[in-house]
């Protein structure tokens, strides 16, 4: 079995471990440890009689309920089978421009859409500087600026927001410029919702002003769903009736439907998130920092980059094979390589077992 090229691949982890699946321990997908709401599992039961009948396809509820949400009409929202579909027809639209700009190392998924299209893709490094313990969001979107002088009304922009796998967070404001300078700006905002309205740098408020703003939204990290597939984008209605025109019909199923319905007005799953959260991270952040040879970046989301001074392919496989824990490799991100990993932040036990383990092999 080939080596994975995402998280949370637990068949090729048991494989590895020789033990069955349900005994993985998964920090390599930054999934909510607190999930799946039980709202959710009501609804998607209560939903089951509907598996007769075909979902409306022009899915008029679920819009409105999403729009509702962001305090939208339903006209500028589309749901899709998680966002990785809606990401295809993101890359659909800046394939069509001259280059896209992208911050590496990226999520693999950007360049898989842009070349289903053929798309020219101008990768653009992020200075990650894990000795120092910080990384500037300002700084880094500064360092772009010599690269969009030029011919800036067919370049296309993709990035995503908190940065995955540094966990940045750019501030609206810092992201904003961006958005006269760029024929297509494109952000995913799949880890937004891990802070609190409060602290949160979504531009979704943005998108009526900018006709070129594109957001994406998961809804499988946050409530832990990865397995039902729903997000949706957010964007100006001419350019979704084009997406809905490309896909195939009934993306979403009846149960995700039922699924996002729920979920959305579930604010208890949602306070206890963002209480959870803060307190787990640091616990993990200042347990990694504690262990020789490993420096973890600070980050913003419900993940850490760490950087590693031993193969991380060697760390990998005795975590697997001595206490079945799968920790995400960054072989796939060619900036990292085999010296860095990345682990979600999980309860406060599980975070516990990693760091210890994590001290015995090291």
């Amino acid at each position: 079995m080939s080596r994975p090229l995402h998280g949370g691949n637990l068949a090729w982890a048991a494989a590895l471990a020789g033990c069955p699946l349900s005994l993985i321990l998964d920090f390599s997908a930054s999934i909510n440890p607190l999930g799946p709401p039980q709202s959710a599992i009501a609804a998607i039961q209560a939903a089951c009689d509907r598996l007769s009948a075909y979902p409306d396809p022009s899915y008029s509820s679920l819009r409105q309920s999403l729009a509702n949400y962001h305090h939208l009409n339903p006209d500028w929202v589309l749901p899709g089978n998680g966002s990785a579909e809606l990401l295809t027809w993101a890359g659909r639209e800046l394939a069509q421009l001259e280059q896209t700009l992208l911050l590496t190392p990226a999520f693999g998924d950007y360049g898989r859409a842009m070349q289903a299209f053929s798309g020219s893709v101008r990768p653009y490094p992020l200075p990650i500087a894990t000795n120092s313990q910080s990384l500037d969001a300002a700084e880094a979107l500064a360092g772009c600026l010599s690269l969009t002088e030029q011919s800036s009304n067919q370049l296309g922009l993709l990035l995503n927001n908190p940065h995955n796998p540094t966990g940045l967070l750019f501030s609206l404001e810092s992201l904003r410029p961006w958005l006269e300078r760029f024929a297509l700006v494109v952000v995913d905002e799949a880890f937004m919702d891990f802070l609190p309205p409060t602290e949160q740098q979504s531009l979704i408020d943005l998108v009526p002003e900018y006709e070129n703003l594109v957001i994406l939204r998961s809804l499988t990290k946050f409530y832990s769903l990865p397995g039902l597939r729903i997000g949706y984008a957010i964007a100006q209605p001419e350019r979704l009736q084009r997406w809905q025109q490309w896909r195939d019909p009934w993306p979403v199923n009846v149960l995700a439907e039922a699924a996002t319905q729920a979920i959305l007005a579930d604010t208890e799953f949602q306070a206890r998130t963002w209480a959870w959260l803060p307190p787990a991270r640091a616990q993990l952040y200042n347990g990694l920092t504690a262990l020789p040879g490993l420096t973890p970046l600070p980050g913003a989301a419900n993940f850490l980059l760490v950087e590693c001074q031993r193969p991380v392919e060697q760390v990998q496989a005795k975590l697997l094979q001595h206490a079945q824990i799968l920790i995400r490799d960054c072989q796939s991100f060619p900036e990292l390589g085999d010296r860095y990993f990345r682990v979600a932040v999980r309860t406060e036990a599980e975070n516990q077992r990693l760091l210890m383990t994590l001290a015995e092999v090291l």
